[in-house]
């Protein structure tokens, strides 16, 4: 038994599917990870004599739904989660969520949060925090969003920040309470129903791949036909910038290959790319130096092929790289050498 705070033993949910409850740091991060992943799980601002963890997981086919609490405040670094998604509500205190790109603060009625598994991610989570948990499995979301958008399955990144106060936070709450609510009947020792669990399944792919923001959301959307297709000069461009992504960028001379002035082709980028010209020509090096660190013969150096590229500033490439692939290209080349 470990003693816990009164507000959030009284919000203790699923407590039939009990896992882990500890008392002790070490056994919390080796047992929790077990469940998850492994990951670094440290106290913070005050003793471990108030650090407490609380973990319960009722698992169906796909996705599981979890009550995870810590007491104190605790610093969380799982880095890339790999195997899964995860959306975290929380019920008690406070989590700050630090990602690649993104730093958000959550809280009850306020902010919940969507990790995805190749955006490493930090946590601290703060005045004996409690969230409910949905996991989602890798595979089922990347297969189910090439399916709505007419593509080849690859990664899904979402945007982090889930607002609690939008139609879309207010309705995954009541859904994500209502399964809690249908676990907790049916207890640890009864299934869920076949129909149940896809009934389940749906409910939540749809609602997230559909709701909220992804790296899949524009090609779902002119797929379903929401959204008009991206205009040629667009297309002119971003292939040539592919073909040309070891030279410098010139607007005027890219403005001119797409037929189109310079302020168009930034508008038309923002709007249909989502993101800037400089922006894609970064992204698009970075995955030509992954594939060419994945393909490196013996004696090739990183810097060399970094210049190659287009690089000129190696910590800038370094910390990109690093954001967007979870590892250094150092790491990349180590691995598969």
């Amino acid at each position: 038994m470990i003693a816990t705070g009164n507000e959030v033993f009284a919000t203790t949910r699923l407590k039939d599917f009990a896992r882990v409850a500890t008392g002790r740091v070490d056994d919390a991060a080796e047992a929790v990870g077990r469940i998850f992943c492994p990951h670094r799980l440290t106290p913070v601002d005050r003793s471990d004599a108030e650090f407490f963890a609380i973990h319960n997981c009722a698992a169906f086919d796909g996705f599981s739904v979890n009550y995870v609490a810590y007491g104190g405040s605790v610093a969380i670094n799982p880095g890339c989660l790999d195997r899964f998604f995860l959306l975290q509500v929380p019920l008690h205190g406070s989590a700050a969520i630090s990602t690649a790109a993104r730093e958000v603060t959550t809280g009850p009625q306020h902010s919940a949060s969507l990790l995805s598994p190749t955006i490493p991610t930090e946590m601290i989570w703060r005045g004996d925090c409690a969230q409910l948990i949905v996991l989602l499995d890798r595979k089922l979301v990347e297969h189910r969003a090439a399916a709505l958008g007419g593509t080849t399955a690859r990664p899904v990144e979402f945007a982090p920040e889930v607002a609690l106060t939008r139609s879309l936070g207010q309705a995954l709450t009541v859904k994500i309470d209502h399964l809690v609510t249908h676990a907790e009947q049916l207890g640890p020792h009864r299934r869920m129903s076949a129909i149940a669990t896809v009934e389940w399944r749906e409910t939540l792919l749809n609602a997230l791949l559909n709701g909220q923001r992804h790296s899949l959301s524009a090609a779902i959307d002119v797929f379903n036909g929401r959204a008009e297709t991206q205009p040629a000069a667009l297309k002119r461009a971003r292939a040539y910038l592919e073909t040309r992504a070891t030279e410098p960028l010139d607007l005027a001379e890219l403005a001119g290959i797409a037929g189109t002035g310079i302020r168009a082709l930034q508008i038309g980028f923002r709007r249909h790319f989502g993101t800037t010209v400089s922006e894609m020509l970064l992204d698009i090096r970075l995955a030509q130096l992954n594939a060419r660190l994945k393909s490196a013969g013996p004696g090739e150096r990183i810097v060399d092929i970094a210049f190659d590229l287009g690089f000129t500033h190696l910590s800038r490439m370094a910390s990109a790289y690093r954001a967007k692939f979870g590892e250094t290209p150092k790491a990349t080349l180590r691995r598969l050498s």
